[in-house]
């Protein structure tokens, strides 16, 4: 394939080198000289392991050369990766200068070229960038449509600086954004070789999933080293715990736990999170992330209330409120949290939970019931219809299986606050809202 790569920074050098090295007729393009010199010298303009052999290589057997002239790339081939950078403005936004002047550059030489070309967005860019400023400049620069005249994709990068060439070849997963299937398409074909998985999305998820990804770093650095400072404090071998913790690939290093939804409850978490850091404070030991966690988990249970708030109704039938599904622990359930706010705004309401069944408690749970909330178990009922009879707003509290076919059920003037998912359907003119989605 015929390939220009804007911008010869980090990502660009390197996405520049290993395509041509796959065989792919690569131009480089970048408005310093002294970069396309370099390159066109087979030398790297960028210290990184390996990539400098590979262009030295790919150079001298003329399947990479390096240009100033966009207008000449873009006429000279098929599809364009741009790789400019996206540095922070003083209050933490993107400064999106680069991006824009490049695409105003690419839409010029898009004006007069008859052939369909591809234009895809590697540098990291917030979600909705796409939409809002590549594709509008992209169009009002040529004066051809997005989608149709010419392809529109976004493809994050996963390159760590010192083994970026590595992570090309063997990234840990190729995500593509696209506009249209067949930009989308030619784009896949560059990586149908590489072992990894390879995801096609929306441009606004693959927008969305650099960020995610490296929020996610930074965040397990943070708290390895809070436990770390936490540890070696207490007299504890913080490397060998974290090493223990690793091990659990079932919970711990694993998908769990990570899909969005409300808040977290239970006899365990909230309990044990606060013993971690009390013990920090009373250390003089200060841990913002882990003394974070609960607070925005108080967040989350206000979010939840003021979606129930927003439908303006006043009768509301609660479906599941102890903490998760397949249990009866109402120990500092977020649902009962809410329940309670909602009654002291006076709001009626009805609550259904098939697990809860005042006769069978027993111990810590028959004493929560019917000495912490009394109030709350006289809004008890005996099966979901009574539930769905009643209330305007339908809360649904945790993952019973028996609540999958509620929003099937609604009837005119009704709707559904979903807290847990319980359906994949997205949000529906007011009548389905879920919490994250």
């Amino acid at each position: 394939m015929k390939v220009s790569v804007f911008g010869l920074g980090y990502v660009g050098t390197v996405s520049s080198g290993c395509l041509a090295n796959d065989g792919h007729e690569v131009l480089g393009v970048d408005p310093v000289q002294t970069k396309v010199d370099l390159i066109n010298k087979g030398c790297s303009p960028i210290i990184e392991a390996e990539i400098g052999e590979i262009i030295k290589t790919t150079v001298n057997a003329g399947r990479l050369r390096a240009i100033s002239d966009p207008g000449q790339a873009i006429r000279a081939t098929e599809l364009s990766f741009v790789c400019v950078g996206t540095p922070s403005q003083p209050n933490g936004n993107l400064d999106l200068r680069y991006i824009w002047r490049i695409c105003e550059q690419i839409g010029e030489a898009l004006k007069d070229k008859t052939s369909r070309h591809t234009v895809v967005i590697r540098s990291t860019i917030l979600p909705g960038t796409m939409r809002e400023i590549v594709i509008p400049v992209l169009e009002e620069s040529s004066g051809k449509k997005a989608g149709s005249d010419f392809g529109v994709c976004h493809n994050p990068e996963f390159l760590r600086e010192g083994s970026a060439v590595r992570d090309f070849y063997a990234p840990p997963k190729t995500v593509i954004g696209e506009m249209d299937g067949a930009s989308g398409s030619l784009l896949a074909q560059l990586y149908e070789k590489l072992d990894a998985a390879l995801i096609r999305t929306t441009l606004e998820i693959a927008e969305m999933v650099k960020y995610v990804d490296n929020s996610w770093h930074a965040l397990k650095i943070g708290f390895a080293n809070e436990i770390g400072n936490l540890s070696k404090v207490l007299g504890v071998d913080a490397h060998e715990v974290m090493k223990i913790f690793c091990r659990d690939r079932k919970l711990n290093i694993s998908s769990a736990y990570l899909l969005p939804g409300f808040a977290f409850g239970g006899s365990c978490l909230p309990k044990d999170l606060r013993a971690l850091t009390y013990k920090a404070r009373i250390n003089d030991l200060h841990l913002p992330i882990l003394t974070s966690i609960l607070p925005s988990n108080e967040l989350q249970v206000s979010r939840g209330l003021q979606l129930i708030i927003e439908k303006g109704h006043r009768r509301i039938g609660v479906l599941g409120f102890s903490f998760k599904a397949g249990t009866d622990d109402l120990r500092e359930s977020p649902v009962i949290e809410v329940i309670e706010r909602l009654l002291g705004k006076g709001y009626d309401l009805r609550i259904y939970d098939k697990n809860v069944n005042i006769a069978s408690l027993v111990g810590a749970n028959r004493d929560f019931i019917l000495n912490r909330i009394p109030h709350i178990s006289r809004l008890m009922v005996d099966h979901i219809d009574a539930v769905l009879d009643y209330a305007q707003t339908i809360v649904i509290g945790n993952k019973d299986p028996d609540f999958q076919t509620v929003p099937d059920r609604l009837r005119d003037g009704q709707s559904i606050v979903d807290l847990v998912r319980i359906t994949d359907r997205r949000s529906d003119n007011g009548r389905y809202d879920g919490i994250c989605w």
